[in-house]
C-alpha cells in the first residue's frame, strides 16, 4: 500500500506492484494530475481515500457529546492497540466493519 502526498508524484506511484493501493488522504492546496492509464491499464490499482476538515472534528465532537451519534452501530470492533494488524484487516475487508477502534488498555473485549 502506498500512501501519496501529492496526486502528480509520479515516482512513488510507478513504485506500486500490479494490482496494488494507492491512498490519498487530505485536502490538496492546488490543482493536481495523475497518469491514469497508469492507475488503470497498467496496474490495476485500488484506489482510496478520504479527507477530514478541521471544522469536522469540534462539530462531531459534540454530535457525541449530545449522544446525537449511534455509536453502538457505528463502532463495530475495539481492539487493543497491540492488535493493529486484525484491525487493519478488518478495515480493508469492509465487510464486517464500520468503525475499528484501537485501544492502548490491554483490557478491551472485542
Amino acid at each position: 500500500m502506498l500512501h501519496l502526498c501529492e496526486w502528480n508524484d509520479l515516482p512513488r506511484l510507478l513504485m506500486l506492484c500490479k494490482m496494488g493501493t494507492m491512498v490519498e488522504y487530505g485536502v490538496f492546496g492546488q490543482e493536481a494530475t495523475v497518469d491514469w492509464t497508469i492507475i488503470s491499464d497498467a496496474k490495476e490499482l485500488t484506489i482510496r481515500g478520504g479527507h477530514c476538515s478541521p471544522y469536522t472534528y469540534p462539530k462531531a465532537i459534540s454530535m457525541i457529546e449530545k449522544k446525537q451519534l449511534p455509536l453502538e452501530d457505528i463502532i463495530t470492533h475495539r481492539l487493543p492497540l497491540k492488535d493493529v494488524e486484525k484491525g487493519l484487516k478488518l478495515v480493508n475487508s469492509s465487510k464486517e466493519s464500520i468503525k475499528v477502534v484501537l485501544l492502548p488498555s490491554q483490557d478491551v473485549e472485542s
